[in-house]
Protein backbone atom coordinates (compact mmCIF):
# COMPACT_ATOMS: atom_id res chain seq x y z
CA UNK A 1 0.00 0.00 0.00
CA UNK A 2 1.25 3.47 -0.84
CA UNK A 3 2.40 5.08 2.38
CA UNK A 4 1.57 8.49 1.03
CA UNK A 5 -2.10 7.50 1.11
CA UNK A 6 -2.00 6.77 4.84
CA UNK A 7 -2.74 9.77 7.03
CA UNK A 8 -3.03 9.38 10.83
CA UNK A 9 -6.38 10.56 12.11
CA UNK A 10 -5.89 12.31 15.43
CA UNK A 11 -9.00 10.94 17.14
CA UNK A 12 -10.53 8.21 15.00
CA UNK A 13 -7.61 7.14 12.86
CA UNK A 14 -7.91 4.48 10.21
CA UNK A 15 -10.28 3.79 7.40
CA UNK A 16 -13.76 2.41 7.92
CA UNK A 17 -13.56 -1.17 9.09
CA UNK A 18 -9.91 -0.87 10.15
CA UNK A 19 -8.48 -0.49 13.61
CA UNK A 20 -7.10 2.95 14.49
CA UNK A 21 -3.60 3.46 15.71
CA UNK A 22 -2.81 2.55 19.34
CA UNK A 23 -2.06 6.19 20.14
CA UNK A 24 -5.41 7.36 18.79
CA UNK A 25 -7.22 4.61 20.70
CA UNK A 26 -5.51 5.66 23.95
CA UNK A 27 -6.36 9.33 23.42
CA UNK A 28 -9.97 8.44 22.70
CA UNK A 29 -10.19 6.25 25.80
CA UNK A 30 -8.66 8.82 28.11
CA UNK A 31 -10.94 11.55 26.84
CA UNK A 32 -14.14 9.52 26.96
CA UNK A 33 -13.29 7.98 30.37
CA UNK A 34 -12.63 11.42 31.83
CA UNK A 35 -15.96 12.66 30.48
CA UNK A 36 -17.93 9.69 31.85
CA UNK A 37 -16.27 9.91 35.26
CA UNK A 38 -16.79 13.67 35.45
CA UNK A 39 -20.44 13.65 34.39
CA UNK A 40 -21.93 10.27 35.24
CA UNK A 41 -19.57 9.47 38.10
CA UNK A 42 -20.34 12.75 39.84
CA UNK A 43 -24.09 12.30 39.37
CA UNK A 44 -23.96 8.78 40.79
CA UNK A 45 -21.98 9.88 43.86
CA UNK A 46 -24.29 12.82 44.55
CA UNK A 47 -27.54 10.88 44.01
CA UNK A 48 -26.21 7.72 45.66
CA UNK A 49 -25.48 9.56 48.89
CA UNK A 50 -29.15 9.12 49.73
CA UNK A 51 -29.08 5.42 48.79
CA UNK A 52 -25.96 4.10 50.50
CA UNK A 53 -26.91 0.49 49.85
CA UNK A 54 -27.10 0.99 46.09
CA UNK A 55 -24.12 3.29 45.70
CA UNK A 56 -21.34 0.62 45.52
CA UNK A 57 -23.15 -1.29 42.78
CA UNK A 58 -23.81 1.89 40.81
CA UNK A 59 -20.17 2.97 41.10
CA UNK A 60 -19.04 -0.48 39.97
CA UNK A 61 -21.30 -0.22 36.90
CA UNK A 62 -19.81 3.19 36.08
CA UNK A 63 -16.30 1.72 36.29
CA UNK A 64 -17.40 -1.14 34.04
CA UNK A 65 -18.45 1.40 31.43
CA UNK A 66 -15.16 3.26 31.76
CA UNK A 67 -13.16 0.05 31.32
CA UNK A 68 -15.30 -1.01 28.35
CA UNK A 69 -14.56 2.29 26.60
CA UNK A 70 -10.94 1.17 26.41
CA UNK A 71 -11.99 -1.12 23.53
CA UNK A 72 -14.41 1.26 21.85
CA UNK A 73 -12.08 2.09 18.96
CA UNK A 74 -11.61 -1.59 18.06
CA UNK A 75 -14.99 -3.12 18.93
CA UNK A 76 -17.49 -0.25 19.06
CA UNK A 77 -20.59 -2.47 18.59
CA UNK A 78 -19.71 -4.73 21.53
CA UNK A 79 -18.79 -1.76 23.70
CA UNK A 80 -22.06 -0.06 22.76
CA UNK A 81 -24.06 -3.09 23.90
CA UNK A 82 -22.11 -3.43 27.16
CA UNK A 83 -22.25 0.25 28.10
CA UNK A 84 -25.93 0.49 27.19
CA UNK A 85 -26.77 -2.45 29.47
CA UNK A 86 -24.65 -1.07 32.29
CA UNK A 87 -26.16 2.39 31.86
CA UNK A 88 -29.73 1.08 32.06
CA UNK A 89 -28.72 -0.83 35.19
CA UNK A 90 -27.31 2.35 36.76
CA UNK A 91 -30.57 4.16 35.99
CA UNK A 92 -32.59 1.29 37.47
CA UNK A 93 -30.56 1.49 40.69
CA UNK A 94 -30.67 5.28 40.89
CA UNK A 95 -33.68 6.62 38.95
CA UNK A 96 -32.80 10.16 40.00
CA UNK A 97 -29.89 9.92 37.54
CA UNK A 98 -31.38 10.76 34.15
CA UNK A 99 -31.40 8.01 31.55
CA UNK A 100 -29.57 10.33 29.17
CA UNK A 101 -26.72 10.71 31.68
CA UNK A 102 -26.69 7.02 32.57
CA UNK A 103 -26.23 6.15 28.88
CA UNK A 104 -23.47 8.72 28.27
CA UNK A 105 -20.84 6.02 27.64
CA UNK A 106 -23.20 4.29 25.20
CA UNK A 107 -23.65 7.57 23.32
CA UNK A 108 -19.87 7.91 23.02
CA UNK A 109 -19.69 4.35 21.70
CA UNK A 110 -22.44 5.17 19.18
CA UNK A 111 -20.51 8.22 17.99
CA UNK A 112 -17.34 6.17 17.47
CA UNK A 113 -19.24 3.36 15.74
CA UNK A 114 -20.90 5.89 13.42
CA UNK A 115 -17.49 7.30 12.53
CA UNK A 116 -15.59 4.08 11.77
CA UNK A 117 -18.19 1.56 10.65
CA UNK A 118 -20.41 1.45 7.53
CA UNK A 119 -23.52 3.57 7.68
CA UNK A 120 -25.89 0.60 7.55
CA UNK A 121 -24.28 -0.75 10.75
CA UNK A 122 -24.41 2.58 12.57
CA UNK A 123 -28.02 3.13 11.48
CA UNK A 124 -29.04 -0.14 13.14
CA UNK A 125 -27.14 0.90 16.25
CA UNK A 126 -29.00 4.22 16.24
CA UNK A 127 -32.34 2.41 16.13
CA UNK A 128 -31.23 0.15 18.99
CA UNK A 129 -30.29 3.19 21.08
CA UNK A 130 -33.79 4.57 20.54
CA UNK A 131 -35.40 1.52 22.16
CA UNK A 132 -35.00 2.87 25.76
CA UNK A 133 -36.85 6.05 24.71
CA UNK A 134 -40.12 4.95 26.44
CA UNK A 135 -38.19 4.69 29.71
CA UNK A 136 -37.06 8.29 29.39
CA UNK A 137 -40.63 9.34 28.63
CA UNK A 138 -41.90 7.53 31.71
CA UNK A 139 -39.26 9.14 33.91
CA UNK A 140 -39.18 12.68 32.53
CA UNK A 141 -42.23 13.06 30.32
CA UNK A 142 -42.06 14.70 26.86
CA UNK A 143 -39.08 16.85 27.89
CA UNK A 144 -37.10 13.83 29.04
CA UNK A 145 -37.96 11.97 25.82
CA UNK A 146 -36.93 14.91 23.65
CA UNK A 147 -33.61 15.36 25.47
CA UNK A 148 -32.78 11.66 25.21
CA UNK A 149 -33.61 11.36 21.50
CA UNK A 150 -31.78 14.59 20.74
CA UNK A 151 -28.55 13.48 22.45
CA UNK A 152 -28.64 10.06 20.75
CA UNK A 153 -29.20 11.57 17.29
CA UNK A 154 -26.49 14.18 17.91
CA UNK A 155 -24.02 11.47 18.92
CA UNK A 156 -24.73 9.55 15.71
CA UNK A 157 -24.58 12.73 13.61
CA UNK A 158 -21.24 13.74 15.15
CA UNK A 159 -19.83 10.38 14.13
CA UNK A 160 -21.13 10.82 10.60
CA UNK A 161 -19.58 14.28 10.41
CA UNK A 162 -16.23 12.91 11.63
CA UNK A 163 -16.43 10.12 9.08
CA UNK A 164 -17.17 12.59 6.26
CA UNK A 165 -14.31 14.81 7.40
CA UNK A 166 -11.90 11.89 7.42
CA UNK A 167 -13.08 10.69 4.01
CA UNK A 168 -12.62 14.18 2.59
CA UNK A 169 -9.10 14.40 4.00
CA UNK A 170 -8.27 10.98 2.58
CA UNK A 171 -9.66 12.01 -0.82
CA UNK A 172 -7.57 15.18 -0.82
CA UNK A 173 -4.51 13.17 0.12
CA UNK A 174 -5.08 10.73 -2.72
CA UNK A 175 -5.55 13.61 -5.14
CA UNK A 176 -2.31 15.19 -3.93
CA UNK A 177 -0.51 11.88 -4.50
CA UNK A 178 -1.91 11.63 -8.03
CA UNK A 179 -0.84 15.21 -8.78
CA UNK A 180 2.61 14.56 -7.36
CA UNK A 181 3.01 11.46 -9.50
CA UNK A 182 1.90 13.46 -12.53
CA UNK A 183 4.58 16.03 -11.73
CA UNK A 184 7.15 13.25 -11.45
CA UNK A 185 6.04 11.94 -14.85
CA UNK A 186 6.45 15.41 -16.36
CA UNK A 187 9.89 15.71 -14.77
CA UNK A 188 10.94 12.39 -16.27
CA UNK A 189 9.49 13.40 -19.65
CA UNK A 190 11.55 16.60 -19.64
CA UNK A 191 14.76 14.80 -18.72
CA UNK A 192 14.33 11.94 -21.18
CA UNK A 193 13.21 14.24 -24.01
CA UNK A 194 16.25 16.44 -23.51
CA UNK A 195 18.61 13.46 -23.26
CA UNK A 196 17.24 11.80 -26.39
CA UNK A 197 17.41 15.05 -28.34
CA UNK A 198 21.07 15.40 -27.43
CA UNK A 199 21.72 11.75 -28.32
CA UNK A 200 20.16 12.22 -31.77
CA UNK A 201 22.32 15.26 -32.46
CA UNK A 202 25.41 13.47 -31.16
CA UNK A 203 24.71 10.45 -33.30
CA UNK A 204 24.49 12.65 -36.39
CA UNK A 205 27.71 14.43 -35.45
CA UNK A 206 29.50 11.13 -34.90
CA UNK A 207 28.38 9.90 -38.32
CA UNK A 208 29.66 13.09 -39.97
CA UNK A 209 33.18 12.87 -38.50
CA UNK A 210 33.49 9.10 -38.09
CA UNK A 211 36.16 8.75 -40.82
CA UNK A 212 37.89 12.12 -40.70
CA UNK A 213 37.99 12.66 -36.92
CA UNK A 214 37.59 9.33 -35.16
CA UNK A 215 38.49 10.73 -31.74
CA UNK A 216 35.67 13.28 -31.89
CA UNK A 217 33.35 10.50 -33.03
CA UNK A 218 34.37 8.42 -30.01
CA UNK A 219 33.60 11.37 -27.71
CA UNK A 220 30.16 11.67 -29.25
CA UNK A 221 29.55 7.94 -28.80
CA UNK A 222 30.64 8.10 -25.18
CA UNK A 223 28.27 11.03 -24.67
CA UNK A 224 25.48 8.95 -26.23
CA UNK A 225 26.25 6.09 -23.83
CA UNK A 226 26.22 8.44 -20.85
CA UNK A 227 22.95 9.98 -22.01
CA UNK A 228 21.35 6.57 -22.44
CA UNK A 229 22.35 5.56 -18.92
CA UNK A 230 20.92 8.82 -17.58
CA UNK A 231 17.63 8.27 -19.43
CA UNK A 232 17.38 4.73 -18.08
CA UNK A 233 17.95 6.02 -14.56
CA UNK A 234 15.15 8.54 -14.94
CA UNK A 235 12.83 5.82 -16.27
CA UNK A 236 13.64 3.68 -13.24
CA UNK A 237 12.69 6.65 -11.07
CA UNK A 238 9.35 6.84 -12.88
CA UNK A 239 8.74 3.12 -12.33
CA UNK A 240 9.55 3.50 -8.62
CA UNK A 241 7.13 6.42 -8.36
CA UNK A 242 4.26 4.42 -9.84
CA UNK A 243 5.22 1.06 -8.35
CA UNK A 244 4.95 -0.32 -4.80
CA UNK A 245 7.05 1.12 -2.02
CA UNK A 246 10.42 -0.42 -1.41
CA UNK A 247 10.82 -2.14 1.93
CA UNK A 248 13.45 -1.49 4.46
CA UNK A 249 15.56 -4.25 3.01
CA UNK A 250 15.80 -2.74 -0.43
CA UNK A 251 18.72 -2.98 -2.76
CA UNK A 252 20.35 0.04 -1.17
CA UNK A 253 21.26 1.45 -4.57
CA UNK A 254 22.65 4.95 -4.29
CA UNK A 255 20.48 7.44 -6.12
CA UNK A 256 22.00 9.83 -8.59
CA UNK A 257 21.98 13.46 -7.44
CA UNK A 258 18.78 15.17 -8.55
CA UNK A 259 18.53 18.04 -11.04
CA UNK A 260 20.06 21.18 -9.59
CA UNK A 261 21.88 24.32 -10.64
CA UNK A 262 24.96 22.70 -9.11
CA UNK A 263 24.87 20.32 -12.12
CA UNK A 264 24.57 23.11 -14.68
CA UNK A 265 28.03 22.42 -16.07
CA UNK A 266 27.12 18.77 -16.69
CA UNK A 267 24.06 19.93 -18.62
CA UNK A 268 26.16 22.33 -20.66
CA UNK A 269 28.71 19.61 -21.43
CA UNK A 270 26.05 17.40 -22.99
CA UNK A 271 25.13 20.24 -25.35
CA UNK A 272 28.77 21.06 -26.08
CA UNK A 273 29.24 17.47 -27.20
CA UNK A 274 26.98 18.26 -30.17
CA UNK A 275 29.42 20.91 -31.36
CA UNK A 276 27.51 23.93 -30.06
CA UNK A 277 29.33 26.51 -27.97
CA UNK A 278 27.78 26.98 -24.53
CA UNK A 279 28.83 29.76 -22.17
CA UNK A 280 27.72 29.55 -18.55
CA UNK A 281 27.89 32.55 -16.21
CA UNK A 282 27.00 32.67 -12.53
CA UNK A 283 26.63 35.86 -10.52
CA UNK A 284 25.98 35.75 -6.80
CA UNK A 285 25.64 32.77 -4.49
CA UNK A 286 23.22 30.23 -5.95
CA UNK A 287 23.84 27.61 -3.29
CA UNK A 288 21.23 26.94 -0.66
CA UNK A 289 18.27 27.86 -2.83
CA UNK A 290 14.86 26.38 -1.99
CA UNK A 291 14.53 23.01 -3.69
CA UNK A 292 11.53 24.11 -5.78
CA UNK A 293 13.36 27.18 -7.10
CA UNK A 294 16.58 25.24 -7.72
CA UNK A 295 14.73 22.57 -9.69
CA UNK A 296 12.63 25.09 -11.63
CA UNK A 297 15.71 27.09 -12.66
CA UNK A 298 17.54 23.95 -13.79
CA UNK A 299 14.56 22.72 -15.79
CA UNK A 300 14.11 26.10 -17.48
CA UNK A 301 17.73 26.06 -18.63
CA UNK A 302 17.39 22.45 -19.74
CA UNK A 303 14.24 23.09 -21.76
CA UNK A 304 15.69 26.24 -23.31
CA UNK A 305 18.83 24.36 -24.42
CA UNK A 306 16.68 21.54 -25.80
CA UNK A 307 14.63 24.05 -27.80
CA UNK A 308 17.82 25.55 -29.15
CA UNK A 309 19.03 22.15 -30.34
CA UNK A 310 15.68 21.28 -31.90
CA UNK A 311 14.41 24.52 -33.36
CA UNK A 312 17.13 27.20 -33.54
CA UNK A 313 18.11 27.12 -37.21
CA UNK A 314 21.72 28.16 -37.70
CA UNK A 315 22.46 28.47 -33.99
CA UNK A 316 26.00 27.59 -32.96
CA UNK A 317 26.28 29.52 -29.71
CA UNK A 318 24.14 29.82 -26.60
CA UNK A 319 24.76 31.65 -23.36
CA UNK A 320 23.33 30.76 -19.96
CA UNK A 321 23.36 33.29 -17.14
CA UNK A 322 22.18 32.69 -13.58
CA UNK A 323 22.05 35.74 -11.33
CA UNK A 324 21.20 35.74 -7.61
CA UNK A 325 20.04 39.24 -6.78
CA UNK A 326 18.42 39.95 -3.45
CA UNK A 327 15.35 37.81 -2.99
CA UNK A 328 15.20 36.60 -6.59
CA UNK A 329 17.10 34.38 -9.00
CA UNK A 330 17.21 35.44 -12.65
CA UNK A 331 17.84 32.83 -15.33
CA UNK A 332 18.56 33.92 -18.90
CA UNK A 333 19.25 31.69 -21.91
CA UNK A 334 20.06 33.37 -25.24
CA UNK A 335 21.04 31.72 -28.54
CA UNK A 336 22.11 33.21 -31.87
CA UNK A 337 19.80 31.19 -34.09
CA UNK A 338 17.43 32.53 -36.72
CA UNK A 339 14.02 33.51 -35.36
CA UNK A 340 11.38 31.14 -36.64
CA UNK A 341 7.67 30.76 -36.20
CA UNK A 342 8.13 27.42 -34.45
CA UNK A 343 10.18 29.09 -31.76
CA UNK A 344 7.26 31.08 -30.40
CA UNK A 345 4.15 29.48 -31.82
CA UNK A 346 2.09 26.60 -30.62
CA UNK A 347 4.19 23.99 -32.34
CA UNK A 348 7.75 22.95 -31.81
CA UNK A 349 9.06 24.77 -28.82
CA UNK A 350 5.57 25.85 -27.82
CA UNK A 351 5.18 22.76 -25.63
CA UNK A 352 8.47 23.52 -23.92
CA UNK A 353 7.44 27.12 -23.32
CA UNK A 354 4.18 25.98 -21.75
CA UNK A 355 6.15 23.73 -19.40
CA UNK A 356 8.51 26.57 -18.48
CA UNK A 357 5.63 28.96 -17.80
CA UNK A 358 3.98 26.36 -15.56
CA UNK A 359 7.18 25.85 -13.56
CA UNK A 360 7.61 29.59 -13.13
CA UNK A 361 3.98 30.00 -12.10
CA UNK A 362 4.25 27.30 -9.44
CA UNK A 363 7.02 29.18 -7.63
CA UNK A 364 5.40 32.59 -8.13
CA UNK A 365 7.85 33.94 -10.70
CA UNK A 366 7.66 35.53 -14.14
CA UNK A 367 8.83 34.36 -17.57
CA UNK A 368 9.65 36.22 -20.76
CA UNK A 369 10.40 34.28 -23.94
CA UNK A 370 10.66 35.50 -27.51
CA UNK A 371 12.88 36.45 -30.45
CA UNK A 372 15.37 39.27 -30.09
CA UNK A 373 15.35 42.26 -32.49
CA UNK A 374 18.83 41.52 -33.76
CA UNK A 375 18.27 37.79 -34.13
CA UNK A 376 18.35 34.92 -31.74
CA UNK A 377 15.93 33.82 -29.06
CA UNK A 378 15.84 34.70 -25.36
CA UNK A 379 14.28 32.94 -22.41
CA UNK A 380 14.36 35.00 -19.20
CA UNK A 381 12.85 33.87 -15.91
CA UNK A 382 12.71 35.64 -12.57
CA UNK A 383 12.10 33.33 -9.62
CA UNK A 384 11.48 34.54 -6.06
CA UNK A 385 13.53 32.88 -3.34
CA UNK A 386 11.65 33.90 -0.22
CA UNK A 387 8.35 32.25 0.66
CA UNK A 388 9.10 29.14 -1.44
CA UNK A 389 9.74 25.80 0.31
Amino acid sequence: MDRSNRQPDEMLAGEAGQEPSPRSARVLWWGSAALVLAVLGTSVVVVGAEHAGRLPAAVALVLVQVCALGRVARAPAAVLAATAAAGVAVWALLPAVSLTGALLAAQIALCVLSAIRPRRVSARALLAMCLPAPLSFGAGGPAGLAVYLLTVVLAWTAGQWRRAQRDRTRSETRRAVVEERARIAREVHDVVAHTLSVMVVQAGAADDVFTRQPEQARQALRAIESGARSALGELRLLLRAFGPDEGEGGTGELRRPGPSLARLDELADTVRATGMSVRVERDGAIGGLPAAVDLAAYRIVQEALTNTLRHAAGADEVSVRVLREGTCVEVTVVDNGLSGQGRSGTTGAGRGLVGMRERVRLVGGTLRAGPLPGGGFEVAARLPVEGVS
